[in-house]
C-alpha cells in the first residue's frame, strides 16, 4: 500500500486495529474440546496437551474461587456413519473416535472438572452452531466468554467470530489455548487480537477471576 502521503499524524490501517473491549459485567469460563480424542497423543485427532491442560486448571481454580461460573464443550456425533457431521467428515476425516458413548468425546480427565459443570455437545467448529449457548447466556446474564481450550484456529476462533458478531466479550486466555500447528496458533492468535477478542494471559485472567467476588 503506497505511503507517500502520509504524515505522521495520518493514522494508517494497522491503527485501526486491537481495540480493547474489556471486560463486562459478568464473565464465564469456557473451555473448549478438552477431551480425549483431541488431548491424547496417540488418538488420531490427538495431540500432547499436557502444559495446556495445567493453564487450563489454573482458570478453573481462579474461576471457581471467583464464582465465575464454568462450561465445558466436547464435539459427538449421534449416528456411528458419521451422518450427522455433514461434509466436514469427508474435509477431515477420522472422526470416528467422536462417536457419542466412545471414550474420544469424554473430558480429559486430568482437567479439575466437577460432575455438576455443565458439557454442551456440539457437531461443528462454533460452539454456538446448532447448540443453545447463546440463549443459557442471555438466559445467566452472561455478557463476557473467557475462552480456553482446543483448536486455536478452529474450534476457539470459530466462537470467538460468533461471539462478538452476537454480542458477547470474548477474552481468549492466549497461554491456554492451543493447536496442532504452531504456525495456524499464532496466526489466529494475532487474527483475534485485531480484529475479534481481547486476548489475555492466564495470570492476567486468574487475576481478575481472583478479584470478582470484590465486584
Amino acid at each position: 500500500m503506497p505511503t507517500d502521503n502520509l504524515t505522521p499524524d495520518t493514522p494508517t490501517a494497522a491503527d485501526s486495529f486491537g481495540g480493547r473491549m474489556g471486560w463486562g459485567a459478568r464473565p464465564l469460563l469456557l473451555v473448549i474440546d478438552m477431551t480425549r480424542a483431541f488431548t491424547e497423543p496417540g488418538r488420531p485427532l490427538g495431540s500432547d496437551t499436557s502444559a495446556l491442560t495445567d493453564q487450563v486448571n489454573r482458570l478453573l481454580g481462579a474461576a471457581r474461587r471467583g464464582g465465575v461460573p464454568v462450561m465445558f464443550t466436547r464435539v459427538a456425533y449421534d449416528r456411528p456413519d458419521l451422518s450427522d457431521a455433514g461434509l466436514w467428515a469427508r474435509k477431515i476425516g477420522r472422526l470416528d473416535d467422536l462417536v457419542d458413548g466412545s471414550d474420544g468425546v469424554t473430558l480429559d480427565s486430568r482437567l479439575d472438572a466437577l460432575p455438576a459443570d455443565p458439557i454442551l455437545t456440539k457437531k461443528y467448529a462454533s460452539c454456538f452452531f446448532g447448540t443453545d449457548l447463546a440463549s443459557r447466556l442471555v438466559s445467566a446474564g452472561i455478557d463476557t466468554l473467557v475462552i480456553a481450550g482446543l483448536s486455536t484456529s478452529g474450534c476457539v476462533r470459530a466462537t470467538v467470530v460468533d461471539a462478538i458478531q452476537i454480542g458477547f466479550r470474548p477474552i481468549v486466555a492466549g497461554d491456554a489455548v492451543g493447536d496442532r500447528w504452531d504456525d495456524a496458533h499464532r496466526q489466529a492468535l494475532a487474527d483475534m487480537a485485531a480484529k475479534y477478542a481481547d486476548v489475555e494471559t492466564t495470570e492476567a485472567i486468574c487475576e481478575t477471576f481472583d478479584r470478582w467476588t470484590d465486584r
